[in-house]
C-alpha cells in the first residue's frame, strides 16, 4: 500500500516536471491510474535504477511544491 495519494489534476503537472527532469522516460513509463500509486512507483523505480523508497521520496517532494518550477 503507497502512501502517496495523487489525483488525476495533480499528476498532469507532476508528469510534466518528471518528463522534464528524467527526459529519456516514455509515456508508457509516465502511465497513472488514479488508485495506482504502487504499480507507477514500480514502475519508475525500474525504468530509472531507483529504489522505490528513492521515487516515493521524489514523487513526495514534487507533489507538495506543484506550483514551483523547480525540478
Amino acid at each position: 500500500m503507497s502512501i502517496l495519494k495523487i489525483t488525476a489534476s495533480d499528476w498532469e503537472v507532476l508528469k510534466i516536471k518528471l518528463s522534464r527532469k528524467y527526459n529519456h522516460l516514455t509515456d508508457d513509463d509516465l502511465l497513472y491510474t488514479p488508485g495506482e500509486e504502487d504499480a507507477l512507483v514500480a514502475r519508475l523505480a525500474k525504468r530509472l535504477r531507483r529504489d522505490k523508497e528513492y521515487i516515493t521520496f521524489t514523487l513526495a517532494k514534487e507533489l507538495s511544491n506543484l506550483e514551483s518550477n523547480r525540478l
